[in-house]
């Protein structure tokens, strides 16, 4: 069965500075007990902000790192989910779900790619 990981963009701006509300981890809680029991959800976890993060970058044979925030970036990675669904239709379906949970004033992307089996 093929493995998808949804990388979940969050735009920071929208986000609350407090964090996530009790609601919203309540929403998210039940999902992911739901999403593990359908035997779906293999691994999931949040990200530190990204003003706490680094990026390596090589171009041009050249190597750089540049600590956070990433001022340039109107999305950062804030989480992911490693899944295994029938398809990609039902990894779409939970990634629905996923950024419905969240209340109006948050802007959540998730980028659904199956994973390359060698």
């Amino acid at each position: 069965m093929p493995r998808f990981l949804s990388i979940v963009r969050v735009d920071e701006t929208t986000a609350p500075a407090e964090g996530p509300s009790p609601e919203l981890m309540q929403r998210m809680g039940e999902l992911i007990e739901e999403i593990t029991k359908a035997g779906v959800m293999l691994d999931t976890a949040g990200l530190t902000p990204a003003a706490q993060g680094a990026r390596v970058r090589w171009e041009g044979g050249k190597l750089s790192v540049t600590d956070g925030p990433f001022t340039e970036s109107k999305e950062v990675i804030g989480g992911y989910a490693l899944m295994q669904c029938k398809d990609k239709a039902e990894a779409i379906e939970w990634a629905k779900r996923f950024v419905k949970v969240h209340e109006e004033y948050w802007t959540i992307t998730c980028e659904v790619r199956e994973i390359a089996e060698a």
